[in-house]
């Protein structure tokens, strides 16, 4: 709310001056902006502010206290079922002055006053906007380490598939050797009973030496004859 004024009042006394501002915001709520004097303005915008606050209640009792500063009914239906639904999202500030120059004739500084009914868009604080950048980071961080465990799974997962495919070749080929064991095992004895079968045959080649003999005692006979 603004600083209250110092110093010699508007008009002749108290009365007129408050006469002076009833008048001046029963303006202001009617057309939403009025043109005035600069001082004028300033001593306006505390008043209109805390009759919009008022208005902001919407209850029986605000009704009747605004109505005892502004006597016009029409300005204040306005002000409880228009202006204040409006700025129902505004903390404060509901007036704007703008300064447009000075007056001919007396050069007095004249603003204009209005009401500013656009909707609020609230800014985040900093403390709001430091826990959002935090949360985004955390957010993207987390990703990154789904995306990290997507991978080591899928590579664990492609190890586990070629362990389980060299168990399954060397389970293959052990099954190939045992199956291959029996045979060579069958064709050992066979082998043995050829070998028997080739050995009595060779015997009566080894009885037939000892038939030489006599040709060795011949050549004795010989040398004695000499």
């Amino acid at each position: 709310m603004p600083k209250p004024t110092k110093g010699p009042r508007l008009g002749g006394g108290p009365a007129h001056e408050r006469l002076m501002l009833a008048n001046l915001a029963t303006a202001l709520f009617t057309h939403g902006r009025i043109q005035t004097t600069e001082t004028k303005a300033k001593r306006l915008r505390p008043l209109a502010e805390r009759m919009v606050t008022f208005a902001k209640r919407g209850d029986l009792h605000a009704r009747r206290r605004v109505m005892t500063v502004i006597r016009d009914k029409s300005a204040v239906h306005r002000l409880f079922t228009e202006i204040a639904p409006l700025v129902a999202e505004r903390e404060g500030g509901y007036t704007r002055i703008v300064k447009v120059g000075f007056r001919k004739g007396d050069n007095a500084p004249m603003a204009v006053i209005e009401l500013i009914l656009d909707p609020v868009q609230k800014k985040p604080s900093a403390k709001k906007a430091r826990l959002k950048e935090e949360a985004e980071k955390a957010a993207k961080e987390a990703e990154k380490a789904a995306k990290a465990a997507a991978k080591k799974a899928e590579a664990e997962a492609a190890e586990a598939a070629e362990a389980a495919d060299a168990e399954a070749a060397e389970a293959a080929s052990e099954e190939a050797v045992a199956e291959e064991a029996p045979e060579a095992t069958e064709e050992a004895p066979a082998a043995e009973e050829a070998t028997a079968e080739e050995a009595p045959a060779e015997e009566p080649a080894a009885e037939e030496a000892p038939a030489e003999e006599p040709a060795a005692e011949e050549a004795p006979s010989e040398d004695d004859a000499k």
